[in-house]
């Protein structure tokens, strides 16, 4: 059997304030001991308040920020986040919420899909322009796109070319971070598909990060719940979401709208009777 993708081992991060003239230096615990393992083509989604430790974890898995404690295997090598290879950052790429924020505006798309092949590669600058040029095409824009600026494109096709950019180099897992937040819901249905189908065409591995439940409902295999740096529900998609076991589970879950016709239709139902 071969190794999980990702695997994390009781991964924590602790934060210190500087305190005070009267203070003493506080710890915060923003991760408290996360465990999983993560099979390759597979969906983790990792979910939760803001402030729950998500985004902590997600710097950590991508190699921005070490751990205070634990251990990261990627294909079953043991990653030392103090003296992270060149090798071992290329084996993983983060997609951010913001695609705009996260591409130079002074840069053109072929520069933006081509710098990390520039960095990475010995390919020519022929090569690397095709192989900018294939990505393109694979996440539904066109070769006419290669010269234009950033700003000339709306923010699902920015997003298009974060994931494009994120892909150029063949990673063993992407970590999604709010990917589809900033869209509106018809782009970020569009978006999800196509993170989807590349997955199928690919076999991708994904962490997903998010506060949508319906969006993790689409996308996830494997669901994990964070509380405060802890992780209080870990399972199945179907299994969360059918039969959430923990009483925050269940909490968030209630507080999340559904938005299936026959909800929508009840809710309407309930306003026309109230205002009778």
């Amino acid at each position: 059997m071969s190794a999980p993708v990702l695997e994390v081992r009781n991964l924590k991060r602790d934060y210190t304030s500087s305190g005070g003239l009267f203070r003493a230096p506080k710890v915060v615990h923003a991760v408290k001991g996360v465990n999983f393992s993560l099979a390759q083509g597979k969906t983790l989604a990792v979910v939760g308040e803001s402030g729950c430790g998500k985004s902590t974890l997600a710097r950590m898995i991508t190699l921005i920020d070490a751990p205070t404690a634990g251990e990261i295997l990627i294909d079953g090598q043991a990653v030392d986040s103090h003296h992270v290879t060149h090798e071992m950052r290329q084996k993983v790429q983060i997609v951010f919420q913001n695609p705009y924020g996260s591409l130079n505006p002074r840069q053109k798309i072929g520069d933006v899909l081509s710098e990390p092949l520039l960095l990475n590669t010995r390919l020519s600058a022929a090569e690397r322009r095709e192989q900018a040029m294939a990505m393109l095409v694979k996440v539904g824009l066109g070769p006419e796109h290669f010269n234009r600026y950033p700003h000339m494109f709306s923010g699902g096709q920015r997003q298009r070319i974060a994931i494009a950019r994120a892909l150029m180099l063949n990673p063993r897992f992407l970590v999604l971070d709010e990917p589809v937040s900033a869209l509106d819901l018809s782009v970020q249905a569009q978006v999800l598909n196509l993170l989807k189908d590349l997955q199928e065409e690919f076999g991708l591995t994904y962490v997903f990060i998010s506060h949508d439940l319906s969006v993790v409902r689409y996308i996830a295999d494997e669901v994990m719940v964070m509380y405060f740096g802890d992780v209080v529900e870990h399972g199945s998609r179907d299994a969360v979401f059918a039969d959430p076991q923990h009483d925050y589970t269940r909490t968030l879950f209630a507080a999340t709208p559904r938005a299936d016709v026959a909800s929508i239709r009840e809710r309407l139902a309930k306003k026309a009777a109230l205002a009778q």
